[in-house]
């Protein structure tokens, strides 16, 4: 363990207080000129994602319909469409990630494809930085940044293949506070492309602290961000789903 990681997850919340929470429910916003190259909304849209912090399973409510949810389970390696009447399993994937391939930049998305890209997505999000601190995950302290008037400490993280997420290696930034400013990745399932991604405007829920704004924009090779942002998502409130007693 490097005294980084420690320092950040101390500073969203702890491990302690972490540890005692089984799942959460945050009511999102997501809106950028990415969803519709992708063929799925021109407007921002509005989700209910519910997540299960223990194992990566994710649920989003609705999907594109009033009638429809979307779920998937990494751990299963499974995308649903279920009616939210009666959650009967309308439409099933599996290995849903080798089905991007070919695609390019401007490819339109199926729902399914959409949904598994955001459903992956925002369970990192929402479990980061606690997501660093499972077995497997592999992470070191590298050179600092100085952006925005700060420096920022980076850590190179790893991730094994039983979690879905952007792509195997990443990079995260943390202010002296230990909050999250930034992160760098490329996009596996969207053909590449390298992204510094920005979040800010924390607020405590439940204990942990979590960014509510969120700006996706291009990364350049000099590791600068592009001017214009592509993806936008807005965390309006967060609730925990289940929580074990203190100790």
């Amino acid at each position: 363990m490097n005294d980084l990681l420690d320092h950040v997850i101390s500073a969203h919340g702890g491990r302690e207080r972490w540890a005692r929470i089984d799942g959460l429910q945050a009511h999102v916003t997501l809106h950028g000129p990415f969803w519709a190259v992708r063929g799925f909304s021109d407007k921002p849209f509005q989700e209910t994602v519910t997540i299960d912090t223990r194992r990566e399973l994710v649920r989003f409510s609705p999907w594109g319909e009033s009638r429809l949810d979307f779920v998937f389970s990494a751990e299963d390696d499974v995308v649903e469409l279920r009616a939210r009447a009666d959650d009967r399993v309308l439409e099933a994937r599996t290995g849903i990630r080798s089905t991007y391939r070919g695609y390019g930049p401007a490819s339109p998305w199926k729902p399914l494809q959409v949904g598994y890209f955001i459903g992956y997505a925002m369970w990192n999000y929402l479990t980061t930085p606690f997501l660093l601190d499972r077995p497997g995950v592999v992470s070191r302290e590298g050179a600092e940044w100085a952006e925005n008037g700060e420096v920022w400490r980076r850590l190179h993280v790893e991730f094994p293949s039983a979690i879905a997420t952007h792509t195997a290696r990443q990079t995260f930034y943390f202010g002296d506070d230990g909050l999250l400013r930034r992160l760098d990745y490329e996009v596996d399932v969207n053909v590449g492309a390298a992204v510094a991604h920005y979040v800010s405007d924390y607020q405590t829920f439940e204990g942990i602290r979590i960014p509510t704004r969120r700006r996706v924009h291009r990364r350049n090779a000099d590791n600068s961000a592009g001017e214009n942002w592509s993806i936008g998502i807005d965390v309006h409130d967060v609730g925990a789903v289940g929580q074990r007693p203190a100790r």
